[in-house]
């Protein structure tokens, strides 16, 4: 090899290892939502949101969450229309709930078989009262029914001043009131007994204390 070679050489053999320096501390293709929990924990949320996505048809949750529950969701429904054995084992190690995966092989894959993606849908609801977390609704797109909320019960508001209700006068209660005398009223002739005049007060005699009295 020729001299006038070398510094070529060594100038490709240190850029190749400056991009080896810079792709082993850059994170690629390694997006991964936390939801402020650990790896474990956060497995089996997800888990649970997919069987209860599946069971339920629809779900109401944090957007975060629903967000990171649409990923596998759709991995479970594309296992399902694969309807291999092997699928069914991959699908059972995530959710770990027997009837949860038989449920999404025989019906929730059957329905989307004709979809080749998309199988979910993100309704945004706003923002929760408690904490003002934003909320959002995570339903299959081919649902055959969605579950309606029960609606929440209005409270009536207090009257102030309520009406009292009438109460109910019974036949005893008529006789009592018919056999009471009716109160005597003077007659024309008759005068009403003037009331005597009042006596006015006597003024009080004041004592001076420290003077001795006249008569003594």
């Amino acid at each position: 090899m020729a001299l006038h070679q070398w510094p070529h050489l060594l100038l490709a053999k240190s850029k190749r290892l400056c991009e080896d320096r810079v792709s082993s501390r850059m994170r690629h293709q390694k997006k991964t939502v936390k939801l402020g929990r650990t790896a474990d924990h956060r497995r089996a949320l997800l888990a649970n949101q997919v069987c209860a996505l599946i069971e339920h048809q629809r779900i109401k949750t944090t957007l975060a969450k629903a967000k990171a529950v649409r990923p596998l969701a759709e991995r479970m429904v594309t296992l399902g229309k694969n309807g291999s054995i092997h699928a069914r084992r991959r699908a059972l190690a995530v959710l770990r709930q027997k009837g949860i995966v038989k449920k999404l092989f025989d019906d929730i894959a059957q329905r989307s078989a004709e979809r080749n993606g998309g199988y979910t849908r993100i309704v945004k609801l706003g923002a929760r009262k408690s904490d003002s977390a934003r909320m959002a609704l995570i339903e299959w797109v081919d649902a055959e029914y969605i579950a309606e909320e029960k609606p929440k019960k209005e409270k009536k508001a207090k009257r102030k001043d309520a009406e009292a209700e009438p109460q109910q006068i019974t036949p005893e209660a008529e006789q009592l009131t018919q056999e009471e005398p009716a109160a005597e009223t003077p007659t024309p002739g008759q005068e009403e007994p003037t009331a005597p005049p009042a006596e006015e007060p006597k003024p009080k005699k004041r004592r001076w204390f420290g003077r001795k009295s006249d008569d003594s």
